[in-house]
């Protein structure tokens, strides 16, 4: 995979959270710009991501949550049964990222969000190298996956779906095996739900979320996506079970 290609900047500048006071326990920290590439990867440096209005021509919205969910280094919980599940999938990396996004914006989940102009806007970062996604399939067909952005020791976790039991879950043990044992890097998840809590992710508070943040965006990215030489597809992870080189 080549190495990421920055695109222009933006023409837009995302404030630095820590200098405002006047918001510090709302969630929504901006309204308006665009999709741009070089604005989303500003946002994201900056602690920050969009999420569309309530209407189809409202302005986007931007996010910084008071209370940041993130799984910690070595949080991830697995469950025997996942373990077992786990084994009946392959993972594999950046393969069918549209598909991905276009399973996670199904218009018949609850709460979907992901319109045609998150689509496009994460599908030009993917052609520049930093938005990926992690898929999990079975006899050749996706059963599952996530995406989201990979911006130094960072990933920025943005949906994840599945089609078959557990797909989504193995999808985030493959995710977990990828960014390998630095614990420097920072997996974000945005909000703590309860299902995310149930694998073991937690909530930090903003501030040390940007603490947190400016040491992943000091690391160099996983070698999967890195511009380093990697396998087609994703190598065992045999302490996950996770990875069956040869099916599909």
């Amino acid at each position: 995979m080549p190495a990421p290609i920055e695109p222009e900047p933006s023409r837009w500048v995302f404030a630095d959270l820590r200098q405002r006071t006047g918001d510090l326990l709302d969630d929504v920290v901006a309204m308006g710009a665009d999709l741009a590439p070089g604005t989303l990867l500003a946002a994201y440096r900056h602690g920050i991501f969009p999420m569309p209005g309530e209407r189809p021509r409202d302005p986007l919205v931007w996010f910084s949550p008071v209370r940041r969910g993130i799984l910690p280094h070595g949080g991830l919980r697995v469950s025997r049964s996942l373990r077992r599940s786990a084994r009946d999938f392959e993972i594999r990396i950046d393969t069918a990222f549209d598909a991905v996004v276009a399973g996670c914006a199904d218009p018949r989940r609850p709460m979907g969000w992901i319109d045609d102009r998150f689509r496009a806007a994460y599908g030009e970062l993917h052609r520049l190298g930093w938005a990926h996604s992690v898929e999990a399939w079975r006899d050749g067909r996706l059963a599952g996956g996530l995406y989201g952005l990979g911006i130094g020791g960072l990933f920025a976790g943005e949906s994840m779906f599945h089609r078959e039991t557990d797909a989504s879950k193995v999808a985030l043990m493959g995710l977990v095996g990828v960014l390998g044992d630095d614990s420097g890097r920072l997996l974000d998840v945005q909000w703590a739900t309860s299902h995310l809590r149930s694998l073991g992710v937690v909530e930090v508070d903003r501030h040390d979320y940007l603490d947190l943040l400016d040491e992943a965006l000091r690391l160099p990215p996983p070698p999967v996506w890195s511009g380093s030489p990697v396998p087609a597809r994703t190598p065992t992870i045999p302490d996950l079970g996770v990875g069956r080189p040869g099916r599909g």
